[in-house]
């Protein structure tokens, strides 16, 4: 089984990385931190590390000054749990789901999960299912349904819900095949530009302008992650989109936040403004939704040449799936590792993983993606496009094997975590108590300089670079 050094060699030489920065990283502690048959510890701890090693060698490439960077396994896992956590004045999380989200069983004996969080995707599945929107009534309906013709017509309703697939059955899919084909983290050139200069500023990504186009966990925690060493993260919304509060608070730390309608002329507009003066736009919206509204990675491009263009998705870009929604839980359960983690726990049926951590591990991949193509660009100038989806993050974390007796480990309940991992912090919400970043930085600390606002709080246009 690899160390997790040998892991974090293999994602950041793969990326170009210099292979004599990895001397310059620290990884304590040891597997097992949660109850999981998975090395969710592991992958929160390379994750993390890779972008903080990023980080640190954009500091070197703009100074010529090494850094050390330091990421303790513990305290990298609670941040992959960071929602869990967070404290507004003293009070805890509200409930994390929706009342008829989760496991159901189908008519020929088969589990299906059902994301409903966000109402356009309750309204799809209670349309489907010809039923309202109660959890027996849910079950009730489903029972007359095969569970792969569930997941199909939901689908075309515009439902995000997963059928649970063992590994095998997964592995068997053609978007399973696609995804062996596709890198952990792809970074391609798109276009020609002349290399950008780094802007002048005393943090790693000081002066960078990040365009945050995202929702939920992955693509926010890329923004947080680049907030956190200094890039200045402008999240765009829609007065209209739904959002999960305890989310936006948790993953807004460090960021503008600004309102914009894209589906007006004026809006297109205002976002074009911005991307002009951009040096990342990472975006997690269905794929071909931002293009079909004119701001393709090709359109970055044109509009700005020398933009590193990130793009998140939830079964990769190439193969049938590649347009499906899809959610952390829903990729856990259609690739295989609920049923797993079931099967190692004695269940019959599904078991989560004990995070999120598709979600978490993919938002640092997003932002070291990132990080590894601007100092590219840097280097050698272009335009460039990086991807990453929760899918390929699921099979680079299945590929690196199982724990025998990690379920037998004990949770980590919010007493259980060390006090030197949680902040304290004003905010637009009260005052908050939040889980720090793990990443240690020897030079230049990992701060969040902006506190979380309400989301539309800021004008849509960049602070001066002064």
């Amino acid at each position: 089984m690899q160390s997790p050094a040998d892991i974090l060699r293999n994602i950041w030489t793969s990326a170009g990385g210099d292979a004599a920065a990895l001397a310059r990283v620290r990884l304590g502690g040891e597997e097992p931190q949660i109850p999981s048959s998975f090395r969710v510890a592991a992958a929160g701890q390379v994750s993390i590390a890779a972008a903080g090693l990023a980080a640190a060698e954009i500091w070197r490439q703009r100074t010529g000054e090494a850094q050390d960077v330091a990421v303790d396994m513990r305290h990298a896992v609670v941040e992959c749990r960071s929602e869990r956590y967070l404290r507004v004045d003293d009070k805890p999380p509200p409930p994390a789901w929706d009342a008829i989200a989760g496991v159901y069983k189908t008519g020929d004996g088969r589990f299906v999960r059902c994301h409903t969080n966000f109402p356009h995707h309750r309204d799809a599945v209670c349309k489907v299912l010809g039923c309202e929107a109660e959890r027996e009534k849910v079950q009730a309906a489903l029972m007359q349904w095969k569970g792969e013709d569930f997941e199909t017509a939901a689908y075309a309703a515009g439902g995000v819900v997963a059928l649970m697939r063992s590994h095998s059955e997964w592995s068997a899919l053609p978007q399973a095949r696609a995804l062996a084909e596709l890198p952990l983290v792809s970074i391609e050139k798109i276009g020609e530009a002349l290399p950008k200069p780094w802007p002048k500023g005393d943090r790693p990504l000081a002066g960078l302008r990040v365009l945050d186009l995202s929702r939920v966990i992955a693509g926010p925690v890329a923004g947080r992650t680049l907030a956190v060493h200094g890039a200045d993260v402008l999240l765009v919304s829609g007065p209209d989109l739904p959002a999960i509060p305890w989310l936006t608070i948790d993953t807004g730390r460090g960021k503008l936040t600004t309102f914009i309608e894209l589906k007006s002329d004026a809006g297109r507009k205002q976002l074009r403004a911005l991307l002009a003066e951009a040096d990342i736009f990472s975006q997690g919206y269905r794929p071909r939704s931002l293009a079909a509204l004119g701001f393709a990675p090709e359109d970055a491009a044109r509009i700005n040449p020398g933009i590193v263009y990130v793009t998140l998705s939830a079964y990769g870009h190439s193969g049938p799936w590649a347009e499906r929604r899809g959610f952390d839980s829903l990729v856990q359960t259609t690739t295989g590792f609920n049923h797993a983690e079931g099967q190692a726990a004695g269940l019959d049926g599904p078991k989560e993983l004990p995070a999120q951590m598709l979600d978490h591990a993919t938002g640092y991949l997003m932002a070291f993606g990132a990080m590894m193509a601007k100092a590219r660009q840097a280097r050698e100038g272009g335009s460039w496009h990086v991807r990453v989806s929760l899918a390929q993050t699921g099979r680079w974390l299945w590929n690196l094997g199982r724990l025998a007796d990690g379920l037998k480990t004990p949770d980590l309940t919010g007493a259980a975590v060390h006090p030197a991992f949680i902040q304290t912090m004003p905010s637009g919400f009260g005052m908050l108590k939040a889980v720090s970043h793990s990443a240690m930085l020897s030079k230049t600390p990992a701060v969040w300089q902006r506190p979380a606002m309400p989301l539309g709080s800021h004008p849509p246009e960049w602070p001066s670079r002064s």
